[in-house]
């Protein structure tokens, strides 16, 4: 019963968009959107580095300019929870964030793996050491992905499916970080920018995996992040920020709207 309640919102974005080309019923999607949301993650979909963060979210910087607040304020869902924080990892969510997740909930979105792939880290070893520094610990990172992610990854897809088992699961992916070849002046080499993309591709690899193995959607958002990379010229992603330096190698505020919120739709 749950999942026909979500195909038949699903129907009526459509039909939304029908009839807003047609100039005619533009507000009737949301009329139709009966639909519960939760919002999970790490800082990916808390916002990071889109501003405009909620004091009441604390060190989670739940920000206004996150992808689920933007499809929740153009879509009009019956109800809509926020969870996600920054530095989430795989533990963080079953012990955190599930507590919205019912029989009734009919979505979810979540990105989660990067904190406990130790991304944080293959960046700072990047941006400060060597460049075979590098490239050792984006191996090192690869390694936990084959060996103890995909555990980490059974659990907290265990414990969502648990707790909402009618539930279309939408599980959002990363970037690559950088655009290859060219002038860049974002400090690293060339073969450490593509041993950090081939990591992100990896972890997404996996992930994607996981999901299906599940039962949910993988949604990748490396197409929507093609041409705004890091050294594109059109970046929506923060590069090294000394000055805020949480928000480095965040999607901005575009990334989110532009990036983020069109890749939800498409796995919708």
């Amino acid at each position: 019963m749950r999942l026909s309640r979500f195909a038949a919102f699903s129907s009526s974005l459509l039909l939304g968009t029908v009839l807003a080309l047609t100039g005619t019923g533009a507000a009737r999607a949301a009329e139709t959107a009966a639909l519960d949301y939760v919002a999970l993650g790490d800082s990916y979909s808390s916002g990071v580095g889109s501003g405009s963060y909620d004091s009441a979210s604390g060190d989670c910087k739940r920000s206004t300019k996150a992808y689920p607040v933007l499809w929740k304020n153009a879509n009009a869902p019956s109800s809509f929870a926020f969870t996600a924080c920054s530095g989430a990892r795989t533990g963080d969510v079953t012990a955190n964030q599930l507590g919205p997740l019912s029989a009734a909930t009919d979505l979810v979105s979540i990105t989660i793996g990067g904190n406990d792939a130790g991304f944080a880290d293959v960046m700072t070893t990047c941006v400060l050491q060597s460049e075979s520094t590098c490239i050792n610990r984006v191996n090192q990172a690869k390694a936990y992905v084959d060996s103890t992610l995909p555990g980490k990854l059974d659990a907290v897809y265990n414990a969502i499916s648990g707790k909402a088992p009618a539930a279309h699961v939408v599980v959002i992916g990363y970037p690559r970080f950088y655009q290859l070849s060219g002038s860049c002046i974002a400090g690293l080499s060339e073969n450490e920018r593509s041993a950090i993309n081939s990591a992100s591709d990896y972890l997404n690899a996996a992930t994607a995996k996981r999901a299906a193995d599940h039962g949910f959607t993988f949604a990748s958002v490396v197409p929507a992040f093609t041409g705004h990379e890091i050294c594109s010229g059109s970046a929506w992603l923060h590069s090294v920020n000394w000055l805020n330096i949480g928000e480095s190698y965040h999607p901005t505020a575009a990334g989110q709207s532009g990036g983020y919120l069109p890749t939800l739709n498409g796995a919708l």
